[in-house]
């Protein structure tokens, strides 16, 4: 196709606009994650979307590897509720997980997760001073 080319598109759901650049489209569309991924990232945006696992998260990204009882009096959260809360991370490989003896420790899986968190974090506060000014 050439960028003049003309993309049939269903009026009743789609823009108004009928013809559009079908290059760019095509090329958008070659380099969008497979579906399979997008899933999984959905599912991740999905954990992460709950204040009660972010808060857990938070306290690892600040303090590193830790028991479940500290961070349960760091987050004020149950026992049984942080436990379940980390076994869903844990199943989406967010946090990883060390035994010793009948202890859990808890630890951020990799750099990746401390990056996205701390890009998140920084989006934030940019919002944050914006409104501020």
């Amino acid at each position: 196709m050439n960028s003049h080319s003309v993309v049939p598109l269903r009026p009743d759901r789609d823009c108004s606009v009928t013809v559009v650049d079908a290059d760019r489209v095509a090329g958008v569309r070659e380099a969008l994650p497979a579906d399979g991924s997008i899933e999984e990232l959905a599912q991740i945006f999905g954990l992460l979307a709950d204040p009660r696992r972010l808060r857990l998260i938070a306290a690892l990204l600040e303090g590193g590897e830790m028991c479940v009882c500290d961070l349960t009096a760091i987050t004020g959260h149950s026992m049984s509720a942080a436990s379940h809360a980390l076994r869903l991370l844990r199943a989406k490989r967010v946090v990883k997980v060390r035994r010793s003896g009948r202890m859990a420790y808890y630890r951020l899986a990799d750099s990746h997760v401390r990056m996205l968190l701390d890009v998140a974090l920084a989006h934030i506060r940019h919002e944050q001073g914006e409104r501020d000014d």
